[in-house]
């Protein structure tokens, strides 16, 4: 009997301490599989934090040429030339001059990233639509720069309009106008012939279109020499 007491007082501690070493090695794995869980959590809301803030990065930068041409159109201020255009224009078409400002000054943005005088495209404007936005053709030319949408789903492709009509949008009208005559220039080799090909009056020897728009351009280019004129007489 007194060496079952010994047995049972050898193996009650060690049995003790096995249990011990478990329970210590359960909470230890416990421990690490929180710590675990943990960091996934972690980084599961890091992957998703970095992943909206590149499609914000991306949004913000990856900005369509035309959404931020439009966003020019709005702030950029007219020049001296373009004001005297604008002054003109109202008078001519008595149309209010806070109502084609947007359009003045999305034309001065466009005709500067295509390398033209923002006066030719007033010009332009002018005789296609005499600054009616929502002018068309029997042919189905639309708009400002009475473009025919058929021949033109690229350009409004690149355009960002908050409109299902592009085409009778200004501003967007103004950008692809502006975008297709300079490839009509560059095409044709020239201003003339590139007015007449805009016109689809290539073969016209006389290029009347092409005369009519440089005759309204030179108008309001003397509009602009007559207000400078003006300005240094009152000045004096």
């Amino acid at each position: 009997m007194s060496a079952t007491l010994s047995n049972n007082s050898l193996v009650t501690p060690r049995l003790s301490s096995f249990l011990n070493y478990l329970h210590l090695d359960v909470a230890t794995l416990g421990l690490a599989l929180l710590l675990v869980l943990a960091a996934g959590l972690a980084n599961n809301f890091l992957s998703h934090q970095a992943e909206d803030g590149g499609r914000q990065s991306i949004s913000a930068v990856a900005k369509p040429p035309a959404q931020v041409a439009r966003m020019v159109a709005v702030t950029d201020s007219l020049t001296p030339a373009m004001e005297a255009a604008l002054d003109q224009v109202s008078q001519r078409y008595r149309v209010s001059a806070d109502a084609l400002e947007p359009v003045f000054k999305a034309v001065q943005a466009a005709a500067r990233e295509r390398g033209l005088d923002p006066l030719l495209i007033i010009a332009v404007i002018s005789i296609e639509s005499r600054f009616n936005p929502f002018s068309q053709s029997p042919m189905g030319a639309q708009g400002l720069m009475q473009i025919i949408p058929r021949y033109h789903q690229d350009k409004a492709l690149k355009v960002s309009a908050d409109t299902d009509s592009p085409f009778l949008d200004p501003i967007a009208n103004v950008q692809m106008g502006t975008h297709i005559l300079q490839e009509f220039i560059r095409r044709q080799g020239g201003l003339m012939a590139g007015l007449q090909y805009y016109n689809g009056a290539l073969d016209d020897e006389e290029q009347a279109y092409a005369n009519k728009v440089i005759a309204e351009k030179q108008r309001l280019e003397q509009a602009q020499r007559r207000i400078a004129e003006a300005g240094k007489n009152t000045a004096v």
